[in-house]
């Protein structure tokens, strides 16, 4: 019992030091600005329930078109592995669009009056959104390339790692890459406490100020994950230098470090099918249809389907079957509809919940999910990704039963008998601390069998055909968060600012129903395709 237990203790925290890399650092870097990202997001819902007039349907309508620029990733990954020696210019591209997105904000938060004569203020918002995915998909894209080549086949000796050495250094490397987005959520949360410390007691004009410094503050964000580019070609530069040296080949050099995995030629049926995807997404887009974000998803996912069936000829049979079953079961995952903005509106309104305490949660669930996966890492280099999501999705749905009693006011039962301990406050904690973990895991062993199977010439096109597929699956979220708020309606109380008369009355009184059924599809839709694809060919054991 205790060798057992001392083997467990090595193998989740001893384990994981020993692998730590300085190769990991770029990549890492990279993600760490998409944690801190994260930063605006606190403002954003506060900004559109106190200035802009949307409801909870636009919301989620805008979710589902902000996320279509991740079904673009699959073009990125596969133009990063053509033109990989230069692939760092996107991040740098991608660092200008964010940093575009970010000062729009905050000139629509300081200088409300010059930018609105130009645009309305939606309409700057809307603009804000989608251009800032555009960013992260250049950028993520990149980055998950970057993971590839940190992690070395060769020891120092020049030993070729075994089979399992790999995957385990690959799960670590993606786990690591969970953990620098989560540590960059886990230093927002710590600025926004610090932030917004005392809010209760501020104007709305002091809080603005909050607003606008808070995305100035943000414009780090571009600038770490351009600072990892830069750092990444140094180390490789450097080797570079140090490998001539010793007297290689110039010319084996560069093809060691620079195209570690052979030359990628372009796949056209890739670029002309992204680039029919999104001339259909833009004129759909821009269309007056009464079913526009339909007939966009459905088209997106035949185009993306299309695409994988180009590219699965590349993979040996067995790979080939277990992608296509691996993907489907992580889409179903994803793609469970959410109660939407309404549930946020209602913890800020009913319950009292103010910027600093959803950041304080913000902070624990960060935490804690660094802690969950520390913890969970031996399991996902052990089981299967079908495990993982069963057990997550069981999870899920435990785990929403909290805010389903915050909602009927179980705070009102526990804390009388707990001496005013147990309250609502004490819940939504507890329910943070819980849950935490499981959302950041799922994705972690599914990228590392792209890291370890995708042929070596197309790491980065695969990591992006799955990223593409899978995130079809928030699009469809969006879409399917967008029609429970259509069918639940939830409204906030909407004030003229001018005037401060009640232009929309708040009504909570469906909320129940839309948690209530957002808990039941968060168990059955992930369990049921789980179900099928495993009674399947493509049943996955990897």
């Amino acid at each position: 019992m205790i060798s057992s237990r001392t083997n467990w203790m090595h193998d989740v925290f001893a384990g994981l030091i020993e692998q730590l890399r300085w190769s990991y650092l770029p990549p890492l870097m990279v993600y760490l600005a998409y944690g801190i990202s994260g930063l605006t997001s606190i403002v954003g819902t506060f900004f559109v329930k106190e200035y802009l007039d949307l409801s909870a349907a636009f919301l989620a309508g805008l979710g589902f078109w902000a996320g279509i620029p991740w079904a673009l990733k699959m073009p990125v990954g596969h133009l990063v592995d053509i033109i990989w020696k230069w692939k760092g210019a996107l991040v740098y591209l991608g660092a200008g669009l964010i940093a575009a997105s970010l000062l729009i904000m905050y000139g629509l938060i300081a200088h409300t009056a010059e930018m609105t004569a130009i645009m309305p203020a939606t309409a700057w918002f809307v603009l804000s959104v989608l251009l800032s995915p555009l960013g992260y998909v250049l950028q993520d894209a990149v980055a998950d390339a970057m993971t590839v080549e940190a992690v070395p086949v060769l020891d120092e000796n020049g030993e070729a790692f075994s089979e399992e050495a790999i995957k385990t250094m690959h799960t670590t490397m993606q786990m690591l890459g969970r953990f620098a987005l989560i540590g960059g959520l886990a230093l927002v949360a710590i600025v926004n406490i610090t932030m917004f410390d005392g809010v209760g007691s501020m104007s709305q004009a002091e809080k603005a100020v909050i607003y606008a410094d808070i995305h100035l503050i943000a414009l780090i964000v571009p600038a770490i994950s351009v600072a990892g580019v830069i750092l990444g070609g140094m180390m490789l530069r450097r080797r570079a230098k140090d490998l001539i040296s010793a007297g290689v080949d110039r010319a084996e050099v560069d093809k060691m470090l620079f195209r570690p995995d052979g030359e990628a030629t372009p796949n056209w049926w890739i670029f002309g099918g992204s680039l029919a995807f999104g001339a259909f997404t833009i004129t759909v887009g821009l269309s007056d249809l009464a079913f526009s974000q339909e007939i966009v998803f459905t088209g997106s996912m035949a185009i993306v389907c299309f695409l994988i069936a180009r590219l699965l000829p590349e993979l040996a049979p067995p790979q080939r079957l277990a992608l296509i079953g691996t993907s489907t079961i992580v889409f179903f995952f994803r793609a469970v509809p959410g109660p939407g903005p309404g549930s946020t509106w209602f913890e800020i309104d009913q319950l009292g919940f103010d910027q600093q305490f959803i950041s304080v949660l913000t902070l624990i669930s960060a935490l804690l999910a660094l802690v969950g996966m520390v913890v969970l890492r031996p399991l996902m280099a052990s089981r299967s990704i079908a495990y993982i999501v069963a057990l997550l999705t069981v999870f899920a749905g435990i785990l929403s039963l909290p805010n389903i009693g915050l909602y009927y006011g179980i705070q009102d039962w526990t804390a009388p008998l707990t001496g005013g301990i147990v309250d609502a406050r004490f819940i939504a904690i507890l329910d943070t601390a819980i849950e935490s973990p499981l959302a950041q895991v799922s994705m972690i062993p599914m990228l590392a069998w792209i890291a370890r199977n995708a042929p070596p010439h197309l790491k980065a096109t695969f990591f992006a055909v799955m990223a593409s597929f899978v995130n079809l699956a928030l699009s469809a979220r969006a879409m399917g968060t967008k029609y429970m708020n259509e069918i639940f309606l939830v409204t906030r109380e909407v004030k003229d600012r001018t005037t401060g008369e009640v232009q929309v009355p708040a009504d909570y009184s469906e909320l129940g129903y839309l948690l209530i059924a957002v808990a039941v599809l968060t168990v059955v839709i992930p369990l049921t395709a789980i179900a099928v694809v495993q009674a399947s060919r493509f049943r996955t054991r990897d």
